[in-house]
């Protein structure tokens, strides 16, 4: 028996050592990409207090003011089956999208993801590092978005996972599954990890995806959570199509009942030339048992048009926030907020190499 097992593993040796080693004749390819965004935003009540900008979702929290988004440079690596991603931003979007490390002054701050990859055949990749999260139909970088704002759902979902997982392709579907820290936390020590999943799939020729996402365990308070999200995109002609994102997260602290909270969003997006196109999203955002810390319901309406100059993309925005109990300040408030809805205007650019 010890010889059949000193035999089969000098073959599976001899196996690794040659692929390796055929691989390591190839000369590396390198991909380098990035983008640039830049944005000015004027809330109409206009609130005094400079605490108070009416904004509660990520990335644009100002008032009055041009702002630069973030500068992002990423480059990626190829040889053989082996592969590495490292992704640089570095501005207000990378510091919110990182915050753990921005509050702690560390310089992974400025790592919006850094990964390492292997696929032993065309159907199974392994990755090991940090990757933004596969939830939700919204991503960090701004040229990738149709609307420069984001969602409520984006801002208070998962910005991104550390650990790692295993893509496996299966004819039509995609399945994903992994091991990470809490979320958004590059180290978490003695923490326990989390479970990550995402089963996709389309119609024949791909006009219609769509993807089942789920992120569960405990955080670092050992509260459980779990977050189930759904994301379908449809092409229904060369200048219309439309996407859906619902999510619904759970959390259950220590002693007590688990509360949600959750999220429906719609995205129509219209397109008469290459070189303009219009957005509407209207999303629905739920949080009466004050798990993410309103306690109470949101309505967005937001109204993006997409002006287009090559790699150029100008984004003029409308954008109205309303909700069932007074959430946001106008004019001269120090008493607390008296508005049910507030009003904003976006003029943003963004541009990708």
């Amino acid at each position: 028996m010890l010889r059949k097992f000193l035999t089969v593993a000098t073959i599976a040796v001899a196996i690794s050592q040659s692929s390796f080693s055929q691989d390591s004749t190839k000369i590396p390819i390198f991909t380098l990409s990035g983008s640039l965004d830049a944005y000015y935003r004027y809330n109409f009540h206009n609130a005094k207090d400079s605490l108070h900008t009416n904004n509660y979702t990520s990335f644009t929290n100002t008032q009055n003011s041009f702002e630069l988004g973030m500068a992002s440079v990423k480059l990626e690596s190829t040889l053989g089956k082996a592969g590495a991603t490292i992704d640089l931003g570095f501005g207000t979007r990378a510091n919110e999208f990182s915050y753990n490390e921005y509050v702690t002054r560390s310089t992974l701050s400025a790592v919006k993801q850094a990964f390492v990859t292997y696929a032993p055949s065309s159907k199974l990749k392994f990755s090991l590092g940090k990757w933004g999260t596969h939830l939700g139909y919204e991503v960090l970088d701004a040229y990738l978005n149709r609307n420069y704002s984001m969602d409520y759902m984006f801002s208070f979902g998962p910005f991104s996972h550390t650990g790692v997982k295993a893509d496996f392709t299966l004819g039509a579907l995609g399945v994903m599954v992994g091991v990470v820290n809490p979320t958004d936390y590059v180290s978490a020590p003695f923490s326990r990890k989390n479970f990550i999943a995402q089963l996709s799939g389309g119609s024949k020729g791909g006009k219609v995806k769509a993807f089942l996402n789920y992120v569960g365990g405990k955080d670092l308070a050992q509260s459980k959570v779990n977050q189930i999200d759904l994301v379908v995109t449809g092409v229904v002609t060369d200048k219309f199509s439309v996407g859906y994102n619902g999510t619904v997260k759970s959390v259950k602290k220590t002693g007590s009942d688990a509360n949600s909270w959750w999220g429906s969003a719609v995205y129509l997006n219209v397109d008469p030339t290459s070189i303009f196109g219009l957005t509407f999203r209207g999303e629905y955002f739920s949080d009466k048992k004050n798990v993410a810390g309103f306690g109470t319901n949101i309505f967005d309406a937001t109204l993006s048009a997409n002006f287009r100059a090559g790699n150029l993309t100008i984004i003029p925005e409308f954008r109205l926030d309303s909700s069932k109990d007074p959430l946001f300040f106008k004019n001269y408030d120090t008493f607390g907020p008296s508005a049910k809805s507030t009003g904003s205007f976006i003029l943003a650019a963004t541009y990708h190499f």
